[in-house]
């Protein structure tokens, strides 16, 4: 109990690597697109939030 700040470091990388996962993945599968927009648009943009949460993830573990 006296680690609370490690604990709620992994807490958060946890979270951050299974987002950063998830939008990795959903950049890489096929989506329907809302009229007007670029299917690009949208992969790209869960391909930068993938890449984000994996490198926070990487930050918090070098933090404990």
């Amino acid at each position: 109990m006296s680690n609370w700040a490690e604990a709620i470091l992994f807490g958060f990388a946890l979270m951050a690597m299974v987002l950063g996962v998830s939008s990795l993945i959903m950049a890489m599968l096929q989506s329907p697109v809302a009229e007007g927009e670029s299917p690009v648009k949208a992969k790209i943009e869960y391909g930068f939030f993938g890449a984000a949460g994996v490198v926070l993830s990487a930050l918090f573990i070098y933090a404990m």
